[in-house]
């Protein structure tokens, strides 16, 4: 029996980007872990992903800046954005499949990332999505608080002009999981990125993902099934 608290479509389906759309995530990792060592912070890409995954580059600095118990270089955003963008223009690609769901979806989508607004006309951009998304693309600047907190998917959900309760986020990291499921929405946890390790959907499953999945092929069966019952999905991995 279908759950009445459950809207029987949905108003809006909306992404994080990386990790999501594009596959960037070991990309973003290392460039970090580089740039942060370079400044005196000697840290891993492992340790950038266990720690930082999903959250916002002001969030990040904050917290290295704490415990270094100084400022980084006032060169260090610069000296990040530019490893990170040249690598991107070389690298980068496209999460396999996106293309494909974006083609077969019928519901509005946008996009929420704690990324700037410039990091992801560089992504996006450089892996062909930034024009097809464009202009609703939203980013942690404009808001109070990043992930895991709901300011962003409640700002998203407010520009697209769509209820909260109606709402779909499909997200890789464990703030993200955890900021939709702030904002009341649901919450769809995807490992399909190069960067999930083993564990990392038992990981989103236990954040809160309603459930998960690991090719992006399959997201409009999801969204289809959602909006018609709220049992487990057959093939699919749920909460």
């Amino acid at each position: 029996m279908a759950d009445p608290a459950r809207p029987s479509s949905f108003d809006l389906v909306i992404f994080d980007c990386d990790g999501v759309l594009v596959d960037s995530e070991v990309i973003s990792c290392q460039a970090h872990a580089d740039v942060l060592s370079l400044c005196g912070y000697p840290i891993s890409a492992d340790q950038v992903f266990d720690r930082f995954l999903g959250r916002s580059s002001k969030q990040a600095t904050a917290e290295v800046e704490a415990e270094l118990g100084r400022s980084l270089p006032a060169d260090f955003n610069a000296k990040l954005q530019d490893r990170l963008f040249r690598a991107f223009e070389h690298d980068l690609h496209p999460v396999a499949g996106i293309v494909d769901a974006l083609d077969a979806l019928d519901v509005p989508v946008c996009v929420a990332s704690s990324g700037s607004h410039q990091r992801m006309r560089v992504s996006l951009g450089a892996t062909r999505l930034y024009d097809r998304l464009a202009p609703h693309i939203f980013s942690s600047s404009q808001v109070e608080n990043g992930k895991p907190a709901p300011d962003l998917f409640l700002f998203a959900a407010a520009q697209m002009n769509a209820r909260p309760q109606a709402c779909v986020v499909v997200e890789d990291s464990l703030a993200g999981i955890r900021g939709g499921i702030a904002a009341g929405m649901t919450v769809l946890g995807f490992h399909g990125g190069s960067h999930c390790r083993p564990g990392h959907a038992d990981s989103l499953r236990e954040a809160g993902a309603t459930l998960v999945f690991d090719d992006m092929r399959q997201l409009p069966i999801i969204l289809n099934q959602l909006g018609e019952k709220a049992v487990p999905l057959a093939g699919f991995s749920a909460a």
